[in-house]
């Protein structure tokens, strides 16, 4: 009985099961080639999001602080009033001082530029101040020295240079023009800039950096994949320039940032070395340049 229902079970023959294979191994490579064009089309879509989102931070944190270039009334220790602000790379003797195809490191024409103003506040007076050149913190008069971050704010309203310090008192060079408070705040009045250059762990990957010239802490990324960096002035005639020759005549800063993928696409045929580029421009009004004007 088993070797007659076994005889008369019919199975597939080589032909079909070699058919049935074929038309398997069709319909799986169209299924793969559908999944790599999609994986594909994700990596591009999320290179553009990370591109995008890498220009947009650059020209926040550049606006945020070019937009503050001259608070603490910081032309008090700038010629003509007084000497130029000595930092790492300084002097400098303006507010806003732009240096036109500076630096040239990728072959694109960068530019750079150094602005100053309190940017920081340190800490707060501890009694109130009474005309003198003398002034007592309530903490943290170690952030200040006498050779580059000598430069403080009281309240926003007047800038002098640190000529003495004896624990949180602190000597000033000239008497102050204000009385303020206790509990007014006081500012480091820093000179920042910023620039490209190439990633010191990725020879091929240009970057945005931001430096404090008063703290020596060197420059710091602010984005990645940074491969130009433009800066255009309105002066005070509304004139435009590149490079002006007063810079203390510039009332608004326009910026552009040229950025790329972090990968090339060698399928990609619409940009040099296979990268795509998005270009984000900003105008920032220097607001502390049209109300104090030396």
């Amino acid at each position: 009985m088993i070797g007659y229902r076994l005889r008369g079970c019919k199975g597939l023959t080589l032909i079909e099961l070699l058919v049935a294979m074929a038309i398997s191994a069709v319909l799986i490579a169209a299924m793969y080639r559908t999944f790599i064009g999609q994986h594909r089309t994700y990596t591009v879509q999320e290179q553009v999001v990370d591109m995008q989102q890498n220009a947009r931070v650059a020209i926040n944190r550049m606006m945020r602080e070019i937009r503050m270039a001259g608070f603490g009334n910081a032309w008090n220790i700038l010629p003509p009033h007084g000497l130029p602000f000595s930092a790492i790379d300084g002097p400098f003797s303006y507010i806003i001082n732009p240096r036109d195809d500076r630096n040239m490191i990728i072959g694109q024409h960068d530019d750079q530029i150094t602005i100053i103003g309190a940017f920081e506040q340190v800490s707060t007076l501890k009694t109130s101040t009474d005309g003198t050149n003398t002034i007592e913190l309530v903490e943290k008069a170690d952030q200040f020295n006498l050779i580059n971050r000598k430069y403080l704010c009281v309240g926003g309203l007047e800038t002098h240079i640190v000529t003495g310090i004896s624990g949180n008192t602190i000597t000033l060079d000239s008497n102050l023009l204000f009385n303020h408070a206790a509990g007014t705040p006081v500012f480091k009045v820093k000179a920042i800039t910023y620039q490209l250059r190439w990633d010191n762990r990725n020879p091929n990957m240009p970057v945005l950096t931001r430096e404090d010239q008063t703290d020596g802490g060197g420059s710091q990324v602010v984005a990645e994949n940074i491969e130009n960096l433009q800066f255009r002035f309105v002066l005070e005639d509304g004139s435009e320039s590149d490079s002006p020759a007063d810079p203390s005549r510039i009332r608004m800063v326009r910026v552009t940032v040229h950025a790329r993928t972090s990968l090339s696409d060698p399928d990609f045929k619409g940009g040099v070395g296979g990268f795509r580029r998005r270009t984000i421009a900003s105008n920032i009004l220097v607001r502390n340049m049209l109300l104090n004007n030396p």
